[in-house]
């Protein structure tokens, strides 16, 4: 079943959310005033204001004990293109200096567009309940940096290439949630890896079906591109991506 109508379908399936939440699972929660560099053909990188982020919801997936996933690689056995994620955490409340000891969560579907933690029902038939592929926990340095290995996000349908954050203090508690989104265009990375050359890495869907983030519920009202990461590499080298995102702490 398309995950269009995962949704719809199961809305008691998983026992985690009330109807009219599931209802609103993958829409923006909060619109933002802030504003990026990225746009949706561009490098991204995040918001060049010292403004608070977007933040958006973390359903229908979320992890369920992010505390027990302090990682860095997150694969586990997942397979697909090299992915290596940066992400800056700043604090509005400095300046927007880099933000220490800050907790980030972060979890993404795999090359298939499957979670883990999930699954077995009609919001996503392929059970993987008990394993916690691509997902985990970091805390940032210094320069306000976790980095995280993994593999390039597929995609499924209503929904672009993206990534969930969800940001905490040090005292663990929540600062932000919000989502990454990916550049776009013939040369972008989503495109490389979705093309014929992502499929020796096992990216068979194409882009078919794909819905861009002009038209993705959750990023289509960015239009500064701040949600937009920065993304280079290549599909033998892999792929970096680069987001800073401001949080009030």
């Amino acid at each position: 079943m398309e995950r269009k109508h995962f949704l719809k379908n199961s809305l008691t399936a998983l026992g985690l959310v009330t109807v009219a939440p599931l209802m609103n699972a993958c829409k923006k929660t909060v619109t933002s005033s802030d504003s990026g560099s990225g746009s949706g053909s561009g490098s991204g990188g995040g918001s060049s204001s010292c403004t608070v982020g977007p933040t958006e919801t973390a359903g229908p997936f979320p992890t369920i004990t992010p505390s027990s996933l302090v990682r860095s690689d997150i694969r586990l056995d997942r397979t697909g293109v090299a992915f290596t994620i940066k992400i800056y955490i700043k604090n509005t409340n400095n300046s927007c200096s880099a933000l220490s000891g800050a907790i980030v969560d972060i979890w993404h579907c795999d090359k298939d567009g499957y979670y883990s933690e999930y699954g077995g029902t009609s919001m996503q038939t392929v059970d993987y309940t008990a394993v916690h592929f691509l997902r985990g926990r970091q805390t940032t340095d210094s320069n306000g940096l976790v980095t995280f290995t993994s593999i390039f996000p597929g995609w499924y349908q209503s929904r672009a290439t993206h990534i969930h954050v969800h940001v905490y203090n040090a005292s663990g508690t929540s600062l932000l949630i919000t989502q990454i989104a990916f550049p776009e265009g013939s040369s972008s990375a989503v495109a490389t890896v979705n093309g014929s050359g992502g499929t020796a890495y096992g990216y068979t869907k194409g882009m078919t079906g794909y819905t861009y983030n002009a038209a993705d519920s959750v990023f289509s009202d960015d239009n500064t591109g701040a949600e937009i990461a920065a993304v280079t590499g290549s599909l033998t080298d892999g792929y970096v991506l680069t987001q800073t995102i401001n949080v009030a702490a």
